[in-house]
């Protein structure tokens, strides 16, 4: 028979587990702003400033996902509240 303290531990770990995933996303969505943001340095090389200046603020913006999920999933591993 699993116990509460069991239980709430088991659930940490998969819910750390699946707020780790939202990492993914952004390492997806980080790759295809970069990609556009190549493609239209390619199309206008007069407007390299504005692109690379647009694409690191998107970029920024799309690591702080990944950035909140790793804290969450840290303090469910390790700072476990519920426990």
């Amino acid at each position: 028979m699993i116990s509460g303290q069991e239980l709430i531990y088991a659930a940490s770990a998969l819910g750390a587990g699946a707020a780790m995933i939202a990492g993914i996303g952004a390492g997806i969505g980080q790759g295809f702003a970069a990609g556009k943001g190549c493609e239209a340095v390619g199309r206008q090389p007069e407007a390299q400033g504005v692109v690379l200046r647009t694409m690191l603020l998107g970029a920024a913006v799309a690591e702080t996902t990944g950035i909140y999920a790793l804290i969450i999933a840290l303090i469910l591993l390790y700072a476990n509240p519920l426990a």
